[in-house]
């Protein structure tokens, strides 16, 4: 008797893959190591923490690749972990440092933060496989609460306790929130290629954001967030002159064919 195709139960295999699902793992750890250290008010803590968390989310996708263990499985615990970390974590943390002020204003901003980092992660997941440009399509959830950390860790190389009522830390978790869900170009690690040979000049720089980081890395880090958020503003906006630009050239060569 010959079994059609349709009639047999393919069972995916069982198990999963553990170095990168623990570096995961370890991620959301540093992300609920952030969320009681803000809620128990120490606010340095948990920007380490954040930071922290953005490195294991680093190196869980390069060692998936790396070793090609890449799963289905691994992409929806990253993406629990990322919400975690880069969404619940750093939106409690800006409340309670610096939003709480603002009344019902504060809480809003700080649950758009959430809202806005689940609907990137969920529109980077139905994204995923698709053909197209490396560059993520809005600011990754990971830089946005980046941003964030960076700026509590760098405010406290100067000052102490908390800033407040300042209009400035509301207007930038509003911003980095709708930075998410924009459709704006941003760049990543992942569109480095390691195995291709690169100009001499890329290992200098390197090594200067290597020093940096070592001799003074809470002001390092703070100029690399800020300079990675305006970077992709000023990139977006020349593109869209030149895209302008562009359909303009395009219709008005249709214009001067028409009149011929």
């Amino acid at each position: 008797m010959r079994v059609k195709k349709r009639d047999i139960n393919i069972t995916p295999k069982k198990g999963v893959y553990l170095l990168p699902n623990t570096l995961t793992l370890c991620g959301m750890f540093a992300g609920f190591y952030a969320i009681l250290s803000a809620i128990n008010g120490n606010f340095l803590h948990a920007a380490w923490a954040i930071i922290l968390a953005n490195i294991f989310d680093g190196l869980d996708g390069w060692i998936a690749r790396l070793t090609n263990t890449s799963t289905r499985f691994g992409i929806e615990l990253d993406s629990l972990s990322d919400l975690v970390a880069f969404g619940i974590a750093p939106s409690i943390m800006m409340y309670k440092w610096a939003l709480m002020p603002f009344g019902r204003v504060g809480w809003a901003a700080a649950f758009l933060f959430v809202a806005c980092g689940a609907l990137r992660l969920a529109r980077f997941n139905v994204q995923t496989g698709a053909p197209g440009s490396k560059a993520f399509k809005g600011m990754p959830i990971p830089g946005a609460a980046t941003i964030l950390a960076s700026i509590i860790i760098f405010y406290y190389e100067f000052k102490t306790g908390i800033p407040g009522r300042n209009i400035f830390f509301l207007i930038i978790t509003i911003l980095l929130s709708l930075l998410m869900v924009s459709t704006l170009r941003y760049h990543g690690l992942k569109e480095i290629d390691f195995k291709e040979r690169k100009p001499f000049w890329a290992l200098i720089v390197f090594v200067i954001a290597l020093f940096v980081l070592f001799v003074h890395p809470s002001t390092a880090i703070f100029i690399f967030a800020m300079t990675y958020l305006l970077w992709g503003i000023i990139e977006n906006v020349v593109l869209l002159i030149k895209r302008g630009r562009a359909r303009h050239e395009i219709e008005a060569g249709g214009y001067t064919a028409e009149q011929k």
